[in-house]
């Protein structure tokens, strides 16, 4: 299968501030698409775009990786953003910043009990940007709010990479 790189589209930029709107500010605006069985977006400055279009051999990523565009099971496009996508976006909306303990918990696929959150805000996205104290971005986590126990489920976090199984 050949891989193919370009710009988004201005319906798949659509899909991406869509996603970025649920939690705050998009503060990046120019993404390249690599396609292949997926579509993967990468956040990329013009000025390496422009060296990226004029080699002769065609790369097969660029940029940073913030995510995969794939039709869902009803038949959607939709944006499906990581981890890294969330250093694009100015955080004010639908986020949770955790105590020391748990956020380091956190960062071992534990779940979030509510009295390990400092702070939240929760506006009509289960989905929330998890972070530590100093901002960092930890990952993300589903909120039940019903829950005292695990009020925050880890969807993914930056430490996933090292326990997966080879």
């Amino acid at each position: 299968m050949e891989l193919k790189y370009r710009r988004v589209s201005s319906w798949e930029f659509d899909l991406i501030l869509k996603e970025a709107e649920k939690f705050g500010e998009l503060k990046h605006e120019f993404f390249g698409i690599v396609e292949g069985k997926f579509r993967d977006v990468y956040a990329v400055n013009e000025e390496v775009w422009r060296e990226i279009e004029n080699l002769r051999i065609k790369p097969y990523a660029f940029g940073t990786f913030v995510g995969t565009i794939k039709v869902d099971k009803n038949l959607v496009e939709k944006f499906y953003p990581n981890i890294e996508f969330f250093y694009f976006v100015d955080i004010k909306k639908n986020f949770a910043v955790l105590k020391a303990k748990t956020a380091f918990l956190f960062t071992t696929g534990k779940d979030v009990s509510k009295n390990g959150v400092k702070e939240y805000s929760w506006q009509g996205s289960k989905k929330l940007v998890i972070l530590n104290e100093e901002g960092v971005i930890l990952g993300l986590g589903l909120i039940n709010p019903k829950s005292n126990g695990k009020f925050i489920k880890n969807i993914t976090d930056i430490g996933e990479f090292i326990r997966r199984h080879k």
